[in-house]
């Protein structure tokens, strides 16, 4: 179970790829990517404020991952994860784009379940 654990710690910390690349596309380019129209009802600061938020989760998650120490670290990203991923699917909602909160709900399910098996581990 350990090794299911950590695989989907790793595919978490994927989000943290998806975030600096977000960081380093240019607000007026990134509004026109497929699936990110989102975008265009935040303003600039908000979306570079999300992709940190998502940056520093997925940072979370490998520093964790690396460093035996900072193991409390992990669910506390995946809480993170979580939190964002809800934001994502209430805009997603908003804007009746179903088919798209479908991947946020894989993710959000992916940081809880993730987060509830670390917590469950330190309370052992």
């Amino acid at each position: 179970m350990d090794t299911v654990i950590t695989v989907i710690q790793v595919v978490l910390s994927l989000i943290a790829g998806g975030g600096v690349l977000k960081l380093a596309t240019p607000y007026a380019k990134y509004v026109k990517l497929p699936a990110q129209g989102w975008a265009n009802d935040f303003k600039p600061q908000h979306v570079r404020l999300i992709d940190v938020l998502e940056v520093c989760a997925g940072v979370g998650l490998i520093i964790s991952l690396l460093l035996g120490s900072l193991t409390m670290l992990a669910p506390l990203a995946a809480v993170g994860i979580a939190l964002v991923m809800a934001g994502a699917m209430s805009t997603h909602l908003r804007r009746s784009e179903y088919p798209i909160m479908v991947g946020n709900l894989i993710w959000l399910g992916l940081a809880l379940f993730f987060a509830y098996s670390r917590l469950v581990e330190f309370a052992v």
